[in-house]
């Protein structure tokens, strides 16, 4: 054994301990760094030290804990942030509706009043101008938020796509360096497991590590998004059954881009944006058309019980758009819905929900289908669905359900699966009108009433307080609801929020004081490892005093 060799030795350790150290200092703000540490062991041989490892500070079961907790954090806060501008919007009582439907049926009582009055008619269609121009309002709000949703969906999947591209080149990097120096640098490790990390930000993701050491990224439903080096890419496209809506897309091994469900992507920013759209936009844009469409129904069947000053019969007060129909892109069958209207006998059916017809028997008599609540998956029951074919040969059929009638050009051309995407009221209040512009054009009074009779007024007057709503609420009473609900869900996610961030801090701070750079520790081992350097070079200091001390004695 060597006081040269060991000296040296002990030099070479405090050399990599100080460069480790150098080393945390200097990436102490770099996002995904982990901290290193100089593992020095005695040598076996020859006496002294050596360096067997420059170890990195990580955690795996913390960082999959952070990693999830970040995951559901993003999420809730983009919901939060999304519903928040709708419970602002509905919560207004500047611009909110109840107010404006107030003023309306106000403007009836005055009508009722004074029934022939020119001032109390031009309330009367002022007050429904203003109602129904912020019923469209609304619902123009509502549209461009589900393009917002649309846009960010789209931006999300790219910013995805160029995540999981980068993590299979890292891997692909760090599978090289294993096979080149039995080990890849800790830097290489750092990029990797910050890009999970920025990942799970995005959308929840499954990691499996194969072998302690390949990473392997998948969706929380199996399909894989990175396999070792190989990433693959989501795609933002137009749903089968709505092409207003972006949902994602994956190519399968055929080469096809096979739409996802909805509820298959969940946590981070991008199934923030869906569990949103699902749960809250989709409501409310359903909520307030089911309001318009109930609205109009009921006060055009009122207003046509009565007449004008002309004595003529009441025509429709307001005007509203039709049900929307979509027939996916991929039915077997050659059958088309032709016209979607609404059932005005049955209208008390109407909810605010979208539907799916299936056709599950196209050769019965009558055809069998299967009709689904999108919003809560329930089946309508054999009784709710009524199929009319009035010509015998199944042209201009019609199925009614839920205060709806669909007309299908040829029923003989369905084909079992055939499926259509049914939206009674989704955009009904951007439609809602005024039908009426002339004053005298108001059905104020009963049949064989005089011009100065009201009982129609004071008719069209108490459906404000009248079941208008799905047969069980009025229209104040559904806006009240519309809006508590808007309002709870709001609270809950930001208490949710709230619990999940407080989490997520106290995981980030495990996670900081396992893997986090420490400046008043690290400038502790800095002066340590430099009186460790300064000690060992005195010890071959002292070896070189032996040495000439050994040679001045033989002269």
């Amino acid at each position: 054994m060597s006081i040269f060799s060991t000296g040296l030795s002990g030099l070479n350790a405090a050399q990599n301990a100080l460069s480790t150290t150098s080393n945390n200092i200097s990436n102490v703000f770099t996002p995904g760094y982990n901290r290193e540490e100089a593992i020095l062991g005695e040598r076996s041989t020859g006496g002294g030290v050596q360096v067997n490892d420059i170890q990195r500070q990580f955690d795996r079961f913390v960082a999959d804990q952070l990693n999830g907790a970040t995951s559901e954090s993003s999420a809730l806060d983009t919901y939060r942030n999304q519903v928040e501008q709708i419970d602002s919007l509905l919560a207004d009582r500047e611009v909110g509706l109840a107010p404006l439907m107030q003023g309306f049926f106000s403007s009836m009582e005055d009508l009722a009043s004074s029934p022939a009055d020119p001032a109390a008619r031009q309330g009367v269609l002022g007050s429904a101008d203003t109602l129904s121009a912020q019923f469209r309002s609304f619902d123009g709000y509502l549209r461009d938020m589900q393009e917002g949703v649309n846009g960010q969906i789209r931006d999300e999947v790219t910013q995805i796509n160029n995540t999981t591209e980068q993590l299979a080149g890292v891997n692909r990097d760090i599978s090289l360096a294993r096979a080149r120096d039995g080990e890849a640098a800790n830097g290489l490790l750092n990029q990797r497991d910050q890009l999970v990390h920025e990942l799970n930000e995005r959308l929840g993701v499954r990691l499996d590590v194969q072998d302690g050491k390949a990473y392997n990224v998948s969706l929380p439903n199996g399909q894989p998004l990175v396999a070792g080096s190989q990433s693959f890419e989501l795609q933002a496209i137009d749903s089968p059954d709505d092409p207003q809506r972006t949902v994602l897309g994956y190519r399968n091994s055929g080469g096809d881009v096979v739409p996802m469900e909805e509820d298959a992507v969940t946590g981070g920013n991008l199934g923030g944006l869906m569990s949103f759209r699902s749960e809250t936009l989709d409501k409310t844009q359903n909520q307030i058309g089911q309001m318009a469409v109930s609205l109009a129904t009921a006060f055009n069947e009122q207003h046509a019980e009565g007449v004008d000053l002309d004595g003529e019969a009441g025509g429709d007060f307001f005007e509203i758009g039709q049900p929307r129909t979509y027939a996916a892109v991929d039915n077997p069958g050659g059958a088309e819905i032709t016209d979607a209207s609404f059932d005005t006998e049955n209208i008390d059916r109407l909810r605010a929900s979208d539907y799916t017809v299936k056709v599950t028997d196209s050769e019965s008599d009558p055809p069998g289908f299967e009709v689904r609540q999108r919003d809560t998956g329930e089946v309508l029951g054999a009784d709710e669905l009524t199929f009319n074919d009035p010509n015998n040969d199944g042209s201009d059929a019609t199925l009614s359900f839920g205060g709806v009638t669909l007309t299908f050009d040829d029923a003989g051309k369905l084909a079992e699966n055939d499926s259509f995407e049914v939206q009674p009221v989704r955009n009904a209040a951007g439609s809602l009108e005024t039908a009426i512009g002339d004053l005298d054009r108001i059905a104020a009074a009963s049949a064989s009433g005089g011009t100065g009779n009201n009982e129609n007024a004071l008719a069209m007057q108490d459906l404000q307080d009248a079941s208008v709503v799905g047969g069980s609420a009025s229209l104040s009473g559904a806006y009240g609801a519309m809006v508590s609900d808007v309002g709870n869900r709001t609270n809950v996610v930001q208490v949710n929020l709230e619990a999940r961030q407080g989490l997520t801090e106290q995981l980030e701070a495990t996670q900081q004081s396992e893997s986090g750079v420490n400046l008043d520790e690290e400038a502790a081992n800095l002066i340590r490892y430099q009186q460790y350097y300064q000690a060992n070079a005195k010890v071959i200091e002292a070896g070189k005093t032996m040495i000439d001390t050994i040679l001045g004695l033989r002269a």
